[in-house]
């Protein structure tokens, strides 16, 4: 076993990928294409990607937010957590929401919303993912402004720019209903979280949020760290009551 921090994360990441997160073609495919296309290796791991895809299934979601695309790896997760996929070999059955689910996802970068399309899409997921291309808080107030039957949605995955992750925040409650799950990555920060002296940006943004999750009584919420393959860092689950 490895000694130092990093690379006993690691060691363990791998441990559990290889036992309870296989990955086929498709998502390895994904991740090929992302670093070809010099595109930054921050999306969420395996292990990640398989919890998000385990809650969209837990709260029966039918329609997914994600904000923040990148690659797509974690979009053609939240996807296959709507419909009826071969996940690790095995069919999960529907629960009645199957193939009428929706992951809307936005990416304000266009060459990387076209890798995410390619990637999508050799993933046979095509049908159930819209990629919308903008700055995210150009684009979710023309989703708002759309047709009540597009939303609310049943859960949102917020990943993009993290000082902008307290508006998208007010914008996921927006586009939510009771029982909608909000998870946000990267609140942690390496630990910098916790330094109300820092001004880096990111951190600054995402004690912002925290603090608005303590201060909105419409959520339930919690935060917690990980250690793994990506570093140290967490996420933050709000519940919307």
């Amino acid at each position: 076993m490895a000694t130092d921090p990093q690379s006993t994360w690691s060691a363990v990441d791998g441990y559990f990928c290889e036992r309870l997160t296989r990955q086929d073609a498709a998502l390895e495919a994904a991740l090929t294409a992302t670093a070809a296309a010099g595109m930054p290796a921050i999306q969420v791991s395996a292990n990640q990607g398989k919890l998000l895809m385990l809650a969209a299934r837990a709260v029966g979601a039918r329609r997914i937010l994600e904000i923040g695309t990148l690659g797509g790896y974690s979009t053609i997760w939240l996807a296959r957590g709507l419909a009826d996929r071969a996940i690790d070999g095995r069919l999960l059955s529907g629960q009645g929401f199957g193939r009428e689910g929706r992951v809307v996802t936005l990416e304000a970068n266009a060459e990387y919303a076209a890798v995410a399309r390619a990637n999508i899409e050799r993933a046979g997921l095509a049908e159930a993912v819209e990629v919308r291309v903008g700055e995210a808080l150009r684009t979710l107030p023309l989703l708002a402004a759309e047709s009540p039957g597009l939303h609310p949605f049943d859960l949102v995955f917020i990943d993009a720019d993290k000082p902008s992750t307290p508006e998208y925040f007010k914008w996921a409650l927006r586009l939510s209903r009771p029982g909608t799950l909000i998870i946000a990555d990267n609140i942690v920060r390496d630990g910098a979280v916790a330094d109300a002296a820092s001004e880096d940006a990111s951190v600054v943004g995402m004690r912002t949020f925290v603090e608005l999750l303590a201060s909105e009584p419409r959520v339930i919420a919690t935060a917690l760290q990980t250690v793994g393959s990506k570093g140290y860092d967490g996420f933050a689950v709000a519940l919307v009551v």
